[in-house]
């Protein structure tokens, strides 16, 4: 049973996070980041409802790293953990609005990163300010490596920019734009990426299981190697895209347009390509079990 809400005067602090137990005080909570959630709860401008019993104040979130988040309000200092552990207590400082911790893992997580030397230049709660302005753009900009999952990066321009191994699972890219891109091995697993320009993007590797892509342009994109398990790409344009050893097992390419694409060696098995146009397509050795082509245009079609 909670206790009424009154105004939050003591020192000392109970609080029960998810079920763990901790104890710390107002000025901890309070002093090194004063605009984070937990700062403004524990300002003394809002009252604070309480355990009758125990005194503690319950918060709903998983306790297991809120030991981090109090040792980095005491002491400043954020803990070596591995990259997983990391990502877990990104999304616990993201929650409380503690920027500048989010800060200091990212720059940690960047530190890590070894793909040919690339560091991105931007981190994840920059470009969360970024993308909060009318207009954004991050053309030829290096954001490799980075943690962009489920962040509302519609009509956000990519063109030209570095986005090796950058996860984009769960995030809204309706209409973005990334003609030209370098972004080998990148993650848009769930991702709405609709109507999108991908215009000669190096995609190869990318993951893109179940992406949402109806009336991208991909024309001439290089998607080799690639996995697009049940991606929904009704009426894309792949003219001429590289799609050689692709697993698009399940892809919904219903009225897409992939004149002179290269699907040698592709998975096709049970996708859907009523009514695709396959002129001049390269199917030699690719899997079509399970395929639907009624309708399809295969003139000229290499199998």
């Amino acid at each position: 049973m909670m206790g009424s809400g009154v105004p939050w005067p003591p020192s000392q602090v109970l609080l029960n996070v998810g079920g763990k137990k901790y104890a710390t005080t107002v000025d901890t909570l309070t002093q090194r980041e004063p605009e984070s959630m937990l700062g403004a709860m524990f300002s003394g401008r809002h009252t604070v409802s309480t355990d009758d019993v125990t005194g503690m104040i319950f918060i709903d979130r998983d306790g297991k790293h809120f030991r981090h988040i109090l040792n980095w309000l005491r002491d400043g200092i954020i803990p070596t953990l591995q990259d997983s552990e990391y990502h877990e207590l990104l999304r616990e400082a993201e929650y409380y609005q503690l920027l500048g911790l989010v800060d200091n893992i990212n720059t940690s997580l960047n530190k890590r990163k070894d793909n040919d030397g690339s560091v991105a230049e931007l981190s994840r709660t920059e470009i969360i300010k970024c993308i909060q302005s009318d207009r954004v753009r991050f053309r030829g900009v290096n954001l490799s490596g980075l943690d962009l999952s489920k962040l509302d990066l519609s009509f956000v321009d990519f063109s030209y920019s570095c986005i090796r191994k950058t996860n984009f699972s769960r995030a809204n890219l309706q209409k973005a734009k990334f003609g030209d891109a370098e972004a080998e091995d990148s993650i848009f697993q769930d991702a709405i990426l609709r109507e999108c320009e991908l215009i000669g993007a190096n995609l190869h590797g990318a993951l893109l299981d179940r992406a949402n892509l109806q009336s991208a342009n991909l024309q001439d994109a290089c998607l080799t190697g690639c996995s697009l398990y049940e991606a929904d790409l009704r009426s894309a344009h792949l003219q001429s895209a590289k799609l050689t050893g692709a697993n698009l097992k399940g892809a919904n390419l219903e009225g897409a347009n992939l004149k002179g694409a290269k699907l040698n060696s592709a998975n096709l098995q049970g996708a859907n390509l009523q009514r695709a146009y396959l002129r001049e397509v390269d199917l030699r050795d690719s899997k079509l079990d399970g395929a639907k082509l009624g309708g399809a245009n295969l003139l000229g079609a290499i199998r």
